[in-house]
């Protein structure tokens, strides 16, 4: 690599970032070594991290030998598109890197699932194994849960989705169940035992079905990891492996990046710690603090501090909040940029008057050129928007609030991808349970029943067309039977076979829905989607495990005007940043929740939440402190309402860097009133009088 060219391809990158991006190349000892990069809130982590990939492909790395790890497919499609264009810069000069992918990016789930099943042979998995998302797992649990008599308790026993969010806790964590019982679930620790079989006899019906749900693709892959031969053959597979948002894993997914480097060797990792916000997901802020430690020697530590995003006062105000922390890296954010107003802190009355104030500012900044889009609401829980919600709708302000039904929680898209998990897997009880009874005259007791005879067919012999049915129900049966052995072939032609299904689901909609017309377009949709993937199993995986956000039939109309305002739950709005920022609710009570004040660590996470809101903002971050605020969940309010001081995470110590008001400003003096040259009435005078 030539200095012209290098020089070419690294314009723009701060001295931090081109240490971080190209640091140790001077030293072969040193061009290995484990890199944590502490990437402050805006600045230029992706850029970074997608500078250091393609940097390592110019020095002659193979692309087919680096992995890439990020937490959404959208995230690593943009960091894959980002190499692509840098390579393609280099390979003016270096022509053998023109045309240059990188075949391993992705999710943990994803990549994880792609290795299981290039691994299955070798740890007894059946390679065509099918993927629960996290409804489906519900549902089996459920089943489990029934089977052993569990929902017939005299006592109340938790539902299915609280038994799967303990068993996806404990297995995430890798905490054992009593310890995640008393720290996450206290209220169902007496059901430990119960628990404990529930969970074994969860794990052996996905087993004998074949499938394997969200966390099956981490604790499989983690338990390769642990077996010698198998872990040095997937980790010879990668000579880099690089991760973003690492201050967004779990324990799980550190313990196999531990596999696969254990010297790390090779390894990058990319976040920050100030935040870290998902521990409700099992995420562990110890992963990022302690990573430098993991190894020997420790791993090189870079540091971004210089922020492209907010203007200095409100990095200077964020700074102070962040710094009583009682453990992080220690990094204070700055700026380029000069001026800026400083943040306000702004005392109403009540949440109602909250409303009114958030609405008055933002359609003040949209008149200074400031569009709604360019603005956001941020919230720590979903309700909290409530009152806000009403003003904005009486007042005519669009807006759009993250959220809403997703794209796999549609019934019409679960059907087709049950249609095409059962194809696949005509063990998977769930799936099937749902496919059969989309059939005119199937129910419940006829699809258990041919569900049963399936489980206890020899491998091999599930024979769908000779299942014993009323003769009525027969020549319908013996069609989709063919449909469904048709679309599970192997060699059937891919995605031909996913056509034939949603064909067929297309003949159904009209008795299944009355606005089956809208529904429609999401089957077309996903038909499209399906030809951008290479095999049924990629896409039944990358759909299972990145669905799209939104459907057809969400509730609601479209949003016909061309601009509207963002409405987001603070976890939503991480990695996002507007011109102008309002957040609601910022007391003791709301910021920290009365729900996270448990421990030193959920207080220091709710630090972090606020933290995270205020560095979203690039000019403008008004923070809202309502004296009193109704608690009630329901957008009418109701008249239960408390009373909340200013949240502890801004004490009086950093006072200095907020601008402090009061809304509405108080009315002007009257004749009369204290201060008024007008002569004083004694009126307490009069209250005497009156007894005399």
């Amino acid at each position: 690599m030539n200095s012209e060219a290098a020089a070419s391809y690294l314009d723009g990158l701060n001295p931090a970032q081109r240490d971080a991006v190209c640091g140790g190349d001077a030293a072969a000892d040193e061009r290995d070594r484990p890199l944590l990069v502490i990437a402050g809130a805006g600045s230029g982590k992706t850029n970074t991290l997608a500078h250091r990939v393609a940097h390592l492909i110019a020095q002659g790395a193979d692309p087919g030998r680096i992995l890439l790890l990020t937490f959404s497919r959208r995230a690593a499609d943009e960091m894959v598109r980002r190499v692509e264009r840098i390579v393609a810069r280099v390979a003016r000069q270096h022509r053998h890197l023109a045309g240059t992918t990188l075949p391993w990016s992705g999710t943990f789930h994803g990549v994880g699932a792609r290795l299981l099943r290039d691994y299955a042979a070798s740890i007894g998995l059946d390679p065509g194994f099918t993927i629960h998302d996290r409804e489906d797992s519900a549902d089996l649990m459920n089943l489990a849960r029934h089977e052993l008599g569990l929902s017939s308790q005299r006592k109340r026993f938790p539902l299915k989705a609280t038994c799967l969010a303990i068993y996806s806790s404990a297995v995430n964590t890798q905490a054992s169940l009593g310890d995640t019982l008393r720290h996450a679930f206290p209220w169902c620790a007496e059901w430990e035992e119960e628990l404990r079989r529930l969970f074994a006899a969860y794990v052996e019906a996905k087993q004998a079905q074949r499938v394997l749900d969200y966390d099956d693709l981490l604790l499989y892959w983690s338990h390769m990891m642990h077996e010698p031969a198998l872990a040095a053959g997937v980790g010879a597979q990668f000579s880099h492996v690089l991760v973003d948002e690492y201050q967004d894993t779990n324990r799980l997914q550190a313990a196999i990046l531990l596999g696969l480097k254990p010297d790390g060797r090779g390894l990058t990792v990319v976040g920050d710690d100030a935040q870290s916000i998902y521990s409700f997901r099992g995420a562990t802020v110890r992963n990022i603090l302690d990573f430098p430690q993991a190894f020997e020697p420790p791993a090189r530590v870079v540091t971004l501090a210089q922020n492209y995003r907010s203007s200095g006062p409100i990095l200077a105000a964020a700074n102070a909040v962040i710094a009583a922390a009682s453990e992080r890296f220690t990094k204070d954010l700055w700026t380029a940029r000069s001026g800026g107003a400083m943040p306000r802190l702004v005392s109403v009355r009540d949440d109602a008057e909250q409303a009114l104030f958030v609405v008055d500012a933002i359609l003040a900044r949209r008149e200074q050129g400031l569009r709604l889009k360019r603005q956001a609401v941020l919230f720590r829980a979903a309700h909290h928007s409530a009152r806000l919600e009403v003003e904005l709708t009486r007042r005519n302000i669009p807006f759009v609030k993250f959220g809403g039904l997703k794209f796999l929680e549609a019934a019409h898209v679960k059907d087709v991808l049950a249609l095409m998990r059962f194809a696949q897997n005509p063990r998977d009880r769930v799936s099937g349970f749902r496919a059969m009874q989309l059939l005119a005259g199937i129910g419940p007791k006829i699809a258990a029943r041919i569900l049963d005879n399936l489980r206890d067919a020899p491998p091999g012999c599930e024979l769908l067309a000779e299942q014993p049915l009323p003769e009525a129900l027969r020549p319908a049966w013996q069609g989709f039977a063919a449909l469904l052995e048709s679309a599970g072939d192997p060699r059937a032609p891919w995605p031909s076979s996913l056509d034939a299904l949603c064909q067929w689901y297309r003949t159904e909609m009209e008795r299944l829905f009355e606005d089956a017309e809208i529904r429609r377009a999401d089957i077309d949709q996903l038909v499209r989607i399906g030809a951008t993937y290479p095999s049924r199993e990629r896409f039944l995986t990358a759909l299972t495990l990145d669905p799209p956000d939104a459907t057809s039939d969400e509730a609601g109309v479209p949003l016909l005007d061309e601009d509207y305002l963002i409405l987001s739950t603070i976890h939503s709005a991480k990695g996002q940043e507007w011109g102008a920022v309002s957040l609601l609710n910022a007391v003791d009570g709301c910021i920290p929740s009365d729900l996270a004040t448990g421990s030193a660590e959920q207080i220091d996470e709710e630090r972090r939440l606020l933290y995270v809101a205020m560095t979203r903002a690039r000019d403008h971050l008004d923070i809202v402190i309502p004296q009193r605020f109704h608690v009630s969940h329901q957008a009418g309010g109701g008249d239960r309402h408390v009373y909340a001081s200013r949240t502890r995470f801004i004490p009086n110590a950093v006072l200095e860097h907020f601008e402090q008001r009061s809304w509405p400003k108080p009315p002007p003096q009257l004749e009369g009133t204290p201060g008024s040259k007008a002569r004083a009435v004694d009126l307490a005078a009069k209250m005497r009088g009156m007894w005399r």
